[in-house]
């Protein structure tokens, strides 16, 4: 017997690597529309203005691209073989999200996604476009309609089969496919994910304060951290897993197929030490193939500084100390900060002596004048 075109695609996919495929017809949604309304008016976007000013593609897919009937959502599974949280404990060394431990997934994940259109559009002879993430596209609504998972109360997707660690790809299409069941919600009256975030990011269960999120902090966040995130931040220099990580339904993932995906050896335990002496040349070098290196090098040296500062190790003082002359601002500020916690009160005041002159940043004066504790 034949296989349908959907079954056939879920086959082809398998075979790609995704390791789950559901479909959701292209439809308006109400209620995703009025919850990203509400999250851009009361400014919890931060920064990230072009959430702002791309919401009427968002919020409907349709609006994105008018002809798309059916939308395929893919998963492919990145699931650690360690516990994130575990490596929370070693605070002389950097801490980054399991999402950057290897190549780039969007770049892995976009491959397989065209190949996998251009299958759908040869069988069906319709248009197809593909989406990692980088569209305005809601992915995760779009895959708790396929059936994939569902959006837990840390607005992240949730999976049965993989907990907290799949990355999401689409395929819009003009083609009427035959959609799955929208998953349902199965957080029950666990908060698990709520309670642990450092920095009290989640106002309530469903809704996210980016501006307070160490993930948005140390990955989207330009500017300077508030004083306020940063000892919460403690060793996290690139992104954050606790709400992901201490999920229950982790009981049921598995450790992540894909090579590619798999920790570099230097990125599992970074020392804070070798991260900062990377000038731009070196960063670019080291992150070259990781998604790291959309940060740049000062926002990462900054991330680095304040994890230093968290560290309690004063053999970090001499590259603490080389950083209070660096080119960038950014930089300046943060190291100013870390010597504040590393060095003695003497210390300190020798140091402000000698550089204080040097600056012409407000926010680096401010760290300058602060009190040491």
């Amino acid at each position: 017997m034949a296989l349908t075109t959907e079954q056939s695609l879920k086959q082809q996919a398998k075979a790609l690597g995704f390791e789950v495929c559901g479909i959701a017809a292209i439809a308006p949604d109400r209620k995703l529309a009025e919850h990203l309304a509400a999250f851009i008016a009361e400014g919890r976007h931060g920064d990230m203005n072009w959430l702002a000013s791309t919401s009427e593609r968002r919020k409907d897919p349709s609006a994105l691209w008018p002809q798309a009937r059916s939308a395929v959502m893919l998963g492919m599974n990145y699931g650690p073989d360690t516990n994130p949280l575990e490596r929370l404990k070693n605070t002389t060394t950097g801490n980054i999200s399991v999402y950057a431990f290897g190549r780039d997934y969007h770049d892995i994940i976009k491959g397989k996604l065209k190949h996998l259109a251009s299958q759908l559009a040869s069988r069906t002879s319709s248009e197809v476009k593909v989406f990692v993430d980088t569209a305005p596209l809601m992915e995760k609504p779009l895959a708790q309609k396929s059936g994939i998972g569902w959006q837990g109360k840390h607005t992240n997707l949730v999976s049965r089969e993989f907990g907290s660690w799949l990355f999401l790809g689409a395929i819009l299409t003009t083609a009427r496919l035959a959609p799955d069941i929208m998953e349902e919600d199965r957080c029950g009256s666990c908060r698990a994910c709520l309670d642990i975030c450092p920095t009290k990011a989640f106002p309530a269960p469903y809704q996210l304060d980016a501006r307070r999120c160490i993930s948005y902090l140390t990955i989207e966040h330009k500017g300077h951290i508030d004083a306020e995130f940063r000892e919460a931040m403690g060793n996290r220099i690139y992104g954050c897993d606790d709400c992901l990580a201490v999920c229950p339904w982790n009981k049921f993932a598995r450790v992540a197929n894909e090579a590619k995906f798999a920790a570099r050896a230097d990125l599992l335990a970074p020392p804070l030490g070798e991260l900062l002496v990377l000038d731009d040349k070196a960063f670019r070098a080291k992150f070259a193939s990781s998604p790291i290196k959309r940060t740049g090098r000062n926002r990462f040296l900054r991330n680095v500084l304040i994890a230093a500062g968290n560290s309690a190790d004063p053999q970090l003082i001499p590259q603490v100390v080389r950083l209070l002359a660096d080119d960038a601002p950014l930089v300046r500020a943060m190291a100013v900060w870390a010597l504040s916690k590393l060095a003695s009160p003497d210390k300190f005041a020798s140091m402000r002596s000698k550089y204080f002159g040097l600056e012409v940043d407000t926010v680096v004066r401010q760290e300058w004048d602060k009190p040491v504790a």
